[in-house]
Formats: C-alpha cells, structure tokens, sequence
C-alpha cells in the first residue's frame, strides 16, 4: 500500500465507484478502500434477510414465513433508473451493462385525495384517465403536445414562451391547467419534490417532462429501470470497471487519518502504512469536519405479502405523494419491488418508503403512504442526515459526495458526480471521458 497514487477513493457508494471507474478509464493510478466489508456503503443493498434485522437492531431475526434469508437482497436506498436519463447513458458508455440486468418498472402512479391514480404520460393515457375532467384532458394533451415539440434552440415552437425568462406557473396558466393537474405534472412527471420549481425559469421543467415521456417510450410500461438482485450491483459493476483498468480495491480497511499538508491532501493513514495520492475522493462519513448537515430523510422498509392495492397487481411500481395533497412541503415517494427482481423470496414484495423530515415526528409523516402498503408483514424505520460538504476542494484536493436524497431517482447522483468531475479535472464532464478505450478490455473477450 506504500505508493504513490493518484487518486484515492474512499467509500464504495455508487458515487464513488462511478469516479473511480471514470478516473481509471482515463488512465489515473487508482486505490479505492473502504471500511466496511463490503460494497455500496450508504446505497448497498443487504443479503441475507438475517444481516438486515441485525443492522436495525432486531435480535429476534426473521420470521420463517418470510422465506430463506439468502432470497433476499433489500436497498437501503429506493431509487429508480430513468431509461432515458443520465445513469443509463454512464452505463451504456462504459458497457458496465454488460455485468448487470434489468427489467422494467410496471407503472408509476400519483395520489390524489387518498386514492391511486396512474400517472398518464402520454396523450392516449391523458384522455383515458380519470385523474381530470373532460375539458382538463383536452387542455393538458395542448400542454403535451407544445412540451414533445419544444426545441430551445428553434424559437418557433416557443408559442410565445421564453425558455430563459417565463416562469413554470406562467407556462400553466397559458394552458390554463388546474391545481390537481400541475401536482402531478411538477411532482409525478417533472419529479420535483417541493413547489420551488414553479417561479423559476421554464426551461428545466419542460425539460425534465421531456425526459420522462422520452424514457417512457423506450419501454412502454413506464420509464423506470431496475437491476436484478438489487441496487447493490450497480456500484459493483463500476468497481468491476475501474479494475479492469487497474484500480486498486481494499475492502475491510479502517482508515485512520487523511494526511495534509499546507492545507492540500497528500495522503491516506491506514493500519499504520501511508499510501499517498495527488486527489481524493470521499463520502461524507469520512470527513465529518468538512461536511455540514443539510436536512433529513426517513426511508421505511416495509415487507409485504401481497401487491399494492389499485395497482393492477404490479410486481414493482412506484407511487407519488405530491405535497399539496397531505399538506407538506415535500412529496412522499414509494418505491416497490419485488421477487420478480430476485430481491425477496417468492410471493413477497418490498416497498420502501422515504420523504424529506419536515417536523420533530418523522414517522407521522409517513402515515400517507404506509396506510397505502396494509398489512404490513415488517418495517425497518431509518432516519439519514443529509450531508453536503463545505469544501469545494479545489484548495484541498478533497473531493467529497453528497448524501444520497429522498428522490426516487438517480439524476440528483448524476448531477454531483458530473459537479465533481468538473471540480477535479478543470473541465465539463462529457460522457465521452466514459468510453472504454479500444482494444484493451482486459481478459473479457472470452466471456
């Protein structure tokens, strides 16, 4: 371990492991530890069931009726994949598809007055469903049709909006769209978790909106992936990318000092052996004084026996709680999977359910959605600061991730690894930095 290195990695959370895996494609020297035994740190996902009720403190362990332990693999962390969004195209690029399987999400759905709705999407779903009235329908398919064609850099299929100045609540009052209709537009289809969104320039939402009805169309069901065996595998995957290329991996390794000198990193301390490194990149737990606290999420485990009501029996789904509907800030979101993704054991379902903390009474905040989920066989309740750092490390060298958020998706993780990138290399990050080189995929042409 005594080397010279140039970047080091600390934490193996999807994070970190996609910087390595980009670091070492483009010929950096990387070491990449972590001090847990195993990968994925704060986004892992948890096998056998038996280590899961262990980690949160309940000694009694599984009932049998929940099946054999090693069935299981349980996501500390919900998210999705869009099909169209920014993870699949880091995945596409680096072909680290090619370690992992997916299937496709059956439906996503909204909340609306205590009721599940399907989220329409396209126009043919819009005049279907029963979330609008007649005259709404027609109102919303103008706004679908004017969001499919808008091109910001072709001014005619503006319609009199500007990209850069027109806010999101003008666009829908030029549509004249109701309450219930924005709700699900900014939160089930634009996935925005406050209403902030809506006295800020257009352009990203029509954008976002875009992404989901793009992503939609790739697969039809809805526009949401997801791996087989869990979430857990995608950091995986990367590591497996970054080795190809020659990174180091140490599992199981404390980590006991990051050495400074004149204020810039030059090194990591472990087990009395010092390895030195020109950058490093870390999650916030390894480097509690540099991070500030920046909120809470609760996530709620919850095991079911049967699908979620009103769902059409789907083996995975997701369903949004838009804030305005329970009188919050922030939406509610569940994310649920299930056997059929070789995450639980036969017949059984996992939902999990996560929000922004708002109030001193994290779990009353929740009850929206877990009244949804009934019965529930067990519930595994964590509550996660979030933590941002308050280094940008262009001084320091020190480059550390955010907290994984309460979004059901992978964008927000995209968008800090794209950040970092920037910070580290002095330039934008482009997909391109991805591409595995020509010719020099190390012993995988046998496979």
């Amino acid at each position: 371990m005594d080397e010279e290195y140039d970047v080091i990695v600390l934490g193996t959370g999807l994070t970190e492991c996609i910087l390595s895996g980009i670091m070492s494609v483009n010929g950096k020297k990387v070491l990449h530890m972590d001090r847990n035994p195993y990968y994925g740190g704060e986004s892992s996902s948890i096998t056998p069931l038996e280590e899961l009720f262990k980690r949160f403190d309940l000694p009694e362990g599984p009932p049998e009726s929940l099946g054999r332990g090693r069935d299981w693999n349980v996501d500390l962390i919900p998210k999705f994949l869009m099909a169209n969004g920014q993870l699949v195209k880091m995945l596409l690029y680096t072909e680290v598809t090619r370690y992992l399987d997916f299937k496709v999400v059956e439906g996503s759905f909204v909340y609306k007055g205590g009721k599940i709705y399907k989220v329409p999407s396209t126009e043919t779903e819009a005049l279907a469903s029963n979330l609008m009235g007649m005259f709404e329908k027609r109102r919303f398919r103008k706004f679908l049709v004017f969001v499919a064609n808008f091109d910001e850099n072709d001014p005619k299929s503006f319609e009199g909006v500007d990209p850069q100045t027109t806010t999101m609540r003008d666009v829908y009052k030029k549509f004249d769209l109701g309450q219930d209709v924005i709700d699900f537009t900014g939160h089930a289809l634009a996935l925005y978790r406050t209403d902030d969104y809506l006295d800020q320039p257009c352009l990203e939402t029509i954008n976002r909106i875009k992404l989901y009805s793009e992503s939609l169309a790739r697969y039809g069901k809805s526009p949401y992936l997801y791996p087989l065996y869990g979430l857990g595998e995608l950091p995986q995957g990367f590591a497996r990318l970054s080795a190809i290329y020659g990174g180091t991996y140490m599992l199981n390794k404390p980590v006991d000092d990051i050495i400074m000198e004149n204020g810039k990193v030059v090194g990591v301390k472990s087990e009395g052996e010092v390895a030195r490194c020109k950058q490093l990149i870390c999650d916030p737990s390894y480097i509690p004084d540099r991070v500030r606290k920046a909120g809470q999420v609760i996530r709620v485990i919850c095991i079911l026996s049967h699908p979620i009501k009103n769902t059409n029996d789907a083996n995975s789904c997701q369903i949004i709680i838009p804030q305005n509907q329970v009188n919050r800030k922030s939406d509610i979101y569940v994310c649920m999977i299930s056997y059929a993704h070789n995450v639980a054991a036969q017949g059984k379902y996992i939902a999990i359910v996560s929000t922004t903390v708002e109030t001193a009474e994290p779990e009353k905040e929740i009850e929206p959605a877990l009244e949804l989920l009934e019965p529930i066989d067990q519930k595994f309740v964590a509550i996660s600061d979030l933590y941002e750092p308050t280094d940008n490390g262009l001084e320091s060298q020190v480059f550390c991730s955010c907290s994984y958020d309460a979004t059901t998706h992978f964008e927000t993780t995209c968008n800090d690894i794209k950040d970092i990138y920037k910070r580290m290399a002095g330039t934008d990050f482009d997909f391109e930095n991805m591409k595995r080189k020509q010719n020099d995929v190390f012993g995988e042409d046998e496979q």
